[in-house]
């Protein structure tokens, strides 16, 4: 920061202090009121954050949109909306003002056409101001995700990693202790833990592990796996699983580190061999329990996708009564659930019903018109995934920064399958998910460029492919 702005800033805080006793002398009554102080509080922090939005307003912001998911108390109020515009607005005059500002590409310029594209479907809504609501958070959403942390992250990888290893350590911990010693679901829901753990901390985890230098540390992040793994296992769900276990694999696989997926396997298979010699009653138990519960989600006589048919078919239905258009974006034509009622992965408020599929729950709400930018911004997304992994898979080399991006982006577009939540705004995975993919694709490897040599007149040699940097950003040496 500038030494110009610390004056202002130094400067400013006198000036606010005398404005708050001359407020408290000529209206007292307005710091008897608990919404003002309320405001006075929100206003403060918003100002701290901004301070120190290149350091703190992702982790700040973030812990406010979890806040508002799970159960502890006030957690549904609107302070996530104000960190998020705060945030917007912020972000997109730092990135303008940048010396180091990047240039918007592809996916950022697909990712505004979505938004045009849910306004459209807004106008034509039945529920036309719900409807706009939503599709400015989406807008606030994708600035963000474009201008302010691609800002915020400038030069600043190594810290930014470090500290979503560190966060993803303290999440694996402190939910481990709340769940299994105070059995207190801070969740809420065990479909939401399982989102947590499955397309965040472990394969964030499982990458801190990897590139952990020091034995100690490595010891910590793997304890701190193993718990999260845990918390997984005992969410029982099914998406979470699928997602988790497709970018695990697919990371192993790339880095060529098929060893751990055996020793998981191994180990898994050694503890249940243990269980059903000591105490055979209990294993079978646990083996039926697990069949059931895991793979039927306790109704065998609808097969394996029972729980999901019937919010998918209602949702194909409501597809073909409007197919063009849609229902407007994040809003239904049929009839709504309660606040309290659907899927956890929805905004509260009653005006969405579960779709149980972030992908036909988006055509249901802007049609196959509609669909077509934003089908175009998730395949951008998984091209960038696939050209992350090729790219490991020739150097099998953990340590650039878009490996743990490329599994956590991977591990959210399966896990979209069976769960809604991908375009909620006010979910805390989406904005993660969605925070992830851009700023993946300013990490993701470069392609080598091949060099014309005209040795008959300059008499140069061509580079190499192989001499040629793939990664501008493998982790540092003090790491």
């Amino acid at each position: 920061m500038k030494s110009g702005s610390r004056i202002f800033g130094l400067l400013a805080l006198p000036v606010f202090a005398v404005l708050m006793v001359l407020a408290a002398e000529f209206r007292p009554g307005y710091f008897n009121n608990i919404t003002y102080l309320g405001g006075l509080l929100l206003l403060e922090a918003v100002a701290v954050a901004v301070w120190h939005y290149d350091n703190w307003f992702f982790l700040i912001m973030m812990l406010t949109f979890l806040w508002a998911g799970t159960d502890i108390p006030g957690g549904g109020s609107a302070v996530r909306w104000v960190f998020l515009t705060v945030g917007a607005l912020v972000g997109l005059i730092k990135w303008a003002g940048s010396d180091r500002r990047k240039r918007l590409g592809g996916l950022h310029i697909v990712a505004f056409l979505c938004v045009l594209t849910a306004v459209v479907s807004s106008i034509v809504s039945k529920r036309t101001q719900t409807s706009l609501l939503k599709s400015s958070s989406l807008f606030l959403m994708f600035l963000y995700a474009s201008c302010g942390v691609r800002a915020a992250l400038a030069n600043r990888e190594a810290r930014f990693f470090r500290g979503l290893i560190t966060a993803c350590e303290f999440i694996s911990y402190l939910s481990g202790f709340l769940y299994v010693v105070l059995h207190y679901e801070v969740f809420g829901n065990p479909n939401s833990l399982g989102a947590v753990m499955g397309v965040v901390v472990v394969p964030v985890l499982l990458w801190g592990m990897l590139i952990a230098e020091q034995p100690n540390v490595r010891q910590r992040r793997t304890i701190a796996l193993g718990v999260a793994s845990y918390l997984l296992i005992s969410s029982i769900s099914r998406a979470a699983f699928l997602g988790c276990g497709v970018a695990v694999v697919l990371m192993c696989v790339s880095l060529h580190r098929q060893k751990i997926l055996i020793k998981a396997a191994f180990f898994l298979i050694f503890l249940g061999a243990i269980i059903a010699v000591v105490q055979p009653d209990q294993f079978s138990s646990m083996a039926s329990g697990l069949w059931t519960n895991v793979i039927y989600k306790g109704k065998p006589e609808e097969g394996l996708l029972g729980s999901r048919r019937s919010p998918w078919q209602e949702t194909m239905d409501v597809i073909k009564e409007s197919p063009w258009f849609g229902s407007g974006f994040g809003t239904d034509v049929g009839p709504v659930q309660g606040p309290d009622a659907g899927s956890v992965f929805r905004t509260a408020g009653g005006n969405s019903k579960e779709h149980g599929n972030s992908y036909l729950a988006l055509l249901e709400y802007v049609g196959l018109l509609g669909i077509v930018p934003f089908a175009i911004l998730v395949f951008l997304a998984l091209r960038i995934v696939f050209r992350v992994c090729l790219w490991t898979w020739k150097t099998a080399d953990p340590r650039p920064y878009a490996v743990p991006l490329a599994a956590v982006c991977l591990a959210g577009l399966v896990h979209a399958f069976f769960e809604d939540w991908l375009f909620a705004v006010g979910y805390y995975l989406s904005i993660f998910f969605w925070s992830s993919v851009f700023i993946l694709s300013d990490l993701q490897p470069s392609a080598p460029r091949t060099q014309l040599s005209l040795s008959g007149v300059w008499n140069r040699r061509p580079i190499p492919a192989n001499r040629v940097p793939l990664s501008a950003n493998p982790l540092s040496s003090n790491q």
